[in-house]
């Protein structure tokens, strides 16, 4: 990590020594070639289809890994499970392909353009939903028995057990699992690509074309140059602080007692 952030101050040090820290959030725009390199509306649509697609996954994979664990049969639970490691192996070019032949179209006739916020959320919501599911499931599982044994004996219902003493004992797995997932959501890059329409702007609904700070260094880096370059490297180590400080408040916030 400490390699890959020297490499990273390196190579953007000449956009912070010519074009300036400021410029990036005040410029009118970002058109290279004209010197403008605005990064916050593709700031914007990283944090817009991070968020959304968080805000999905998490309670859903929660649900998941709780129903795996505690409602469903041995047999359902192990199909399930196989299920969603399946999905966690499948190539994020393969979602990409699958929300731009078949999601965006479904969309274009609901709202055009069809390539758009709503389209990347709800296929980086499928991308990551594995991740916490997993992680959950497995904080879940580690849960002392005497603990569940405990709370069986005091005569509570199942649902009042795992909401109020087996989810907060394995809140410190479940917080993990949503730092990885959201991590994750951060530096997707293919599939954001080609369902998003890649257009600098911050949207103003759902359904309007975002790009992304990944999209933006897998579109432009082939052949960028100069200052131009060196941007997209100071957009990489944006990403970089983004995904650190996200783990950091998430151990400063971590709940006192579940580590």
């Amino acid at each position: 990590m400490v390699f890959i952030l020297i490499f990273l101050v390196v190579e953007s040090f000449p956009a912070i020594r010519d074009i300036g820290l400021i410029a990036f959030f005040t410029d009118p725009s970002w058109h290279p070639t004209e010197q403008s390199y605005n990064l916050v509306p593709m700031l914007f649509g990283t944090l817009l289809v991070t968020s959304g697609a968080v805000v999905l996954s998490t309670p859903l994979g929660l649900l998941l890994a709780i129903f795996c664990q505690f409602y469903a049969p041995p047999i359902v639970a192990s199909l399930y499970r196989k299920g969603i490691e399946l999905l966690a192996g499948v190539p994020s070019v393969v979602y990409g392909l699958w929300g731009l032949v078949v999601l965006v179209p479904l969309i274009a006739r609901i709202q055009p353009p069809g390539p758009s916020l709503i389209a990347g959320i709800i296929v980086l919501t499928i991308m990551i939903l594995p991740t916490v599911t997993l992680v959950s499931e497995s904080a879940l599982r580690q849960v002392p028995k005497e603990i569940i044994q405990s709370a069986t004996a005091l005569g509570l219902k199942r649902w009042s057990m795992i909401r109020y003493i087996i989810v907060p004992t394995a809140w410190s797995g479940i917080l993990t699992g949503v730092i990885l997932q959201t991590s994750r959501a951060i530096g997707e890059t293919m599939a954001i690509v080609m369902v998003c329409g890649n257009v600098v702007q911050i949207p103003s609904s759902l359904f309007d074309p975002i790009r992304t700070l990944t999209a933006n260094i897998a579109l432009e880096m082939a052949y960028a140059t100069d200052a131009h370059r060196a941007s997209l490297f100071l957009t990489g180590l944006l990403l970089l602080l983004m995904v650190v400080s996200l783990i950091i408040t998430a151990q400063r916030f971590r709940p006192k007692g579940y580590e």
